[in-house]
């Protein structure tokens, strides 16, 4: 049984980030910081969380949806008050350790959370605070060591010297407790801050303080990467971490096998997964839980959010959104997919073709000027020019369905509910309103009539020379 938790402290309300919703919901590449902290937790085996939550509360709360354990920091008196909040939280792990993250920290790594565990239980720690060194470390608590390297105090900015203020290695305010020392120190960390009149928050580094001076192992794990630390308070901050993400997301799909020859404008998510010898080009986003094939030529200027794309797909200028590309097929320039849609092997769609909540058949051709909506296409169908399929009438929405190796001539409506069957064929410019038979022609237009000599019998136009 795992008795080890994870406390995550997301009560900021993050007044210089000037955003609607609570800080740590704020987004690096489209994921919430708090799910990247979260995330992390989980993945360094942690699956017992309790969120601190304060600002706002009420959505953070709806946006875990019940998955973690949550308490309310009503006030915002500093760190070592808002795991006071988790007391209870603590005291059912009492016989465990507690990893405590910051909820605006999102570039903390399961790696580093592993490994601060290990040495954490290995040295028989009371308190494991993770650091790093960084060139700036103005504002961060320093680590203040002996000369024999031990740890003697974690300092804040304000209360530092001259000479501690010189020091590189800074507090990432991650730690690894024991869940029973840590619950003996809260009220060390109380008389802190009651003998201090200067003092108006409660510190969890105090909680350092009072375990060096019961003789208690608090050690600082050094950890190689520096951007664990880093946490945003503003939004020049949240870019900041945007881009560090950016480069590291893309460095990992470059070293399996992913081209990004030019990484203008190409963001892509921390979730994505994409395969070996895919090509991704300038201006392309890629979001969500999407996952691309091998083979593929995505982009440029391409966006597909919580998709599916095969092997073998092209996707040129492209917008695709909670839906599926089958191997092979060849989509745009200026084509949109809606969410739920299925595109089916070796279909081809040109110029300004749009599809919603549709089902394509391997090798249909949409060429170009198309709106394809609510419908069931076959296989080998082939749409001319500026065709729509017609499937709401103001109140209700109804499908359209077109059998394999049809023909739908250019600038055909279809009107929902309507069915064309196998092998059938649409005259250009048909509004077919009635079902269509297997092998049939169906021609629905007006006749053609011919009025000669009608220009001569008028006026001259102004814009008739």
């Amino acid at each position: 049984m795992n008795l080890n938790c994870a406390l995550i402290l997301a009560a900021g309300e993050g007044t210089r980030m000037k955003a609607d919703c609570p800080k740590v919901l704020t987004e690096v590449l489209f994921k919430p910081m708090l799910d990247w902290v979260i995330d992390a937790a989980k993945q360094g085996g942690l699956d017992d969380i309790c969120v601190v939550t304060g600002h706002k509360h009420e959505i953070v709360e709806e946006h875990l949806a019940g998955k973690y354990n949550t308490v309310i920091q009503a006030e915002r008196l500093g760190t070592g008050h808002a795991v006071m909040q988790a007391k209870k939280f603590l005291e059912e792990h009492r016989f465990g350790n507690v990893l405590i993250l910051n909820g605006d920290a999102p570039l903390m790594d399961s790696n580093t959370i592993k490994s601060a565990y290990d040495y954490h239980t290995a040295k028989n720690n009371a308190v494991t605070i993770i650091s790093a060194k960084i060139p700036n470390p103005y504002g961060y608590g320093r680590i203040i060591r002996s000369k024999e390297g031990v740890l003697k105090k974690i300092v804040e900015e304000k209360e530092a010297t001259p000479v501690e203020k010189i020091v590189n290695e800074v507090n990432s305010g991650a730690y690894w407790f024991s869940c029973s020392v840590l619950l003996d120190a809260l009220q060390g960390i109380v008389e802190i801050h009651d003998k201090n009149e200067k003092q108006k928050e409660y510190y969890l580094t105090d909680a350092v303080e009072v375990i060096l001076k019961k003789g208690l192992n608090a050690v600082a794990y050094e950890t190689e990467s520096e951007d664990v630390v880093r946490g945003a308070n503003d939004r020049a901050q949240l870019q900041e971490l945007n881009e560090i993400a950016r480069r590291k997301v893309m460095r990992k799909h470059l070293i399996n096998g992913v081209s990004i020859p030019c990484a203008d404008g190409v963001i892509i998510g921390p979730e994505v997964e994409i395969g070996d010898n895919t090509e991704i080009l300038p201006g392309t986003i890629i979001k969500g839980k999407t996952t691309i094939g091998k083979r593929c030529n995505i982009g440029p200027n391409t966006l597909i959010e919580d998709s599916t794309i095969e092997s073998n797909v092209t996707l040129n200028s492209v917008q695709c959104f909670s839906s599926e590309v089958k191997k092979g097929a060849s989509i745009g320039p200026f084509s949109r997919i809606r969410p739920n849609c299925v595109i089916g092997e070796n279909v081809k769609t040109g110029n300004f073709v749009e599809f919603k909540n549709a089902n394509i058949g391997a090798a249909t051709s949409v060429a170009h000027l198309t709106y394809i909506g609510d419908a069931d296409v076959g296989s080998n169908v082939n749409f001319g020019c500026g065709c729509a399929t017609a499937n709401y009438t103001g109140k209700d929405k109804y499908r359209t369905t077109i059998g394999d190796n049809a023909f739908i001539g250019c600038d055909n409506c279809l009107v929902a509910p309507v069915k064309v069957g196998n092998n059938a064929y649409t005259a250009a410019g048909s509004v077919i309103t009635e079902d269509v038979p297997d092998d049939a022609l169906a021609l629905a237009r007006s006749k053609e009539i011919i009025k000669k000599d009608w220009v001569k019998s008028k006026k001259p136009y102004k814009w008739q020379k």
